[in-house]
């Protein structure tokens, strides 16, 4: 499986927007432009890690804006951004990720399609950024006292405008950035272009831009507006075969029974399916993909756990959960002395109302494998307000 990890660069000092307060942690919309640039990178379903490259003088800041992420601890950039982004790349060799994917902090409208062009073009031999065509008219000028004369137009039909993030693989770019210490690149393709890296343009897209001017953050705060308030629903499924033992654990409570439930981690129908069904909710996959079950380190684990992970997720990105619904398919055990506790244990774990959370148990008539009591089975159904 590849390895993808993901650097923000946010270690700059917005001198071009003006102010104390550095642009990434201006708001829009009463949430830090940092926060949603992190919040996507860290809900997309291909990507294990995500780092900020962050200055010391904000890291109170930092903090705010990536609570509860799941998310590396940051690193310290240097006083240019090449060296942040080398010092950021250097930071991951722990993590040794297969691909890399740079990206900008103030850049805070990039989105699942943008990345997954990206990763779909990066290769061994290549790297990949976002970009768009450049559509008007573009002149060279001299300066001659206080006017600007033109010179002549420039053939506009080479000419793209790049964005992030721009990805390449992690070792080809690293030892790149190495070989090009003290040169003033302005990004990582020029990086990758100065040491032969070929680089690839996918289509960007015109709401993917940096804010840099007090221009910009007005035009991110149209483009919020401009957004409706949308409800994602999604569903969660999932299936565990009773074995020896005397409970069964059923979203996060012990209810006796003559049989226990076999799996993984602590085999939670409950909790997995609804963790799948927020996961479904805000396109990060499944389950599986974030806590593969051929994972050691999962062996046994709490499954609050991983609904806590798709909580934080949802959070990531701006979302709120409405709503959740689970029923439980299975002849036995009996739930209904059990109900309330699940409910109160569920509404700590999503952060919502009791009176937002239902638990239903159905049977299937002796019909099936849970008819013939070989297992238990959950189905979970979510909103989400993003």
């Amino acid at each position: 499986m590849v390895k993808v990890a993901v650097l923000v660069v946010a270690a700059g000092r917005g001198h071009r927007f003006g102010g104390e307060l550095p642009k990434q942690y201006r708001t829009i919309d009463n949430r830090m432009i940092l926060s949603r640039t992190l919040g996507v990178f860290c809900a997309h379903p291909a990507i294990n890690y995500v780092r900020a490259v962050i200055h010391p003088d904000d890291l109170p800041l930092y903090k705010v804006a990536s609570e509860g992420m799941p998310i590396l601890d940051p690193v310290y950039g240097g006083p240019t951004r090449q060296d942040s982004v080398r010092l950021g790349l250097e930071s991951l060799e722990k993590e040794n990720p297969d691909i890399v994917l740079i990206q900008d902090g103030a850049r805070p409208f990039t989105d699942f399609g943008i990345i997954n062009k990206v990763l779909e073009a990066v290769s061994p031999t290549t790297g990949a950024i976002p970009g768009l065509p450049v559509t008007d008219t573009i002149k060279t000028i001299k300066i001659d006292g206080e006017k600007k004369i033109i010179e002549k137009t420039i053939d506009r039909s080479t000419l793209w405008r790049v964005q992030t993030p721009q990805g390449f693989t992690y070792k080809e770019i690293l030892e790149a950035h190495k070989k090009c210490i003290g040169m003033e690149l302005t990004d990582d393709a020029a990086v990758a272009e100065t040491v032969g890296i070929s680089t690839v343009i996918v289509p960007g897209s015109e709401d993917n831009f940096k804010i840099t001017t007090t221009d910009d953050l007005s035009r991110a705060e149209q483009l919020i507006k401009s957004r409706p308030v949308s409800i994602r629903s999604a569903t969660g499924f999932d299936v565990h075969q009773f074995e020896e033992g005397d409970f069964c654990t059923l979203c996060g409570v012990k209810v006796p029974h003559t049989a226990k439930l076999k799996g993984h981690s602590d085999a939670d129908v409950g909790l997995h399916a609804l963790t799948d069904a927020l996961l479904g909710a805000i396109g990060s996959g499944d389950i599986g993909l974030h806590f593969p079950p051929s994972d050691m380190k999962w062996k046994n684990a709490d499954s609050a756990i991983f609904l806590k992970h798709a909580v934080s997720l949802v959070k990531a990105i701006g979302g709120e959960i409405v709503n959740a619904d689970i029923t439980f398919i299975c002849e036995r055990p009996k739930i209904g002395a059990y109900r309330l506790q699940m409910v109160e244990n569920l509404s700590k774990l999503l952060n919502i109302s009791s009176n937002a959370i239902s638990i239903k148990a159905t049977t299937t008539e002796k019909l099936g494998f849970t008819g013939r009591s070989e297992g238990l089975a959950a189905q979970a159904c979510v909103s989400v307000r993003i």
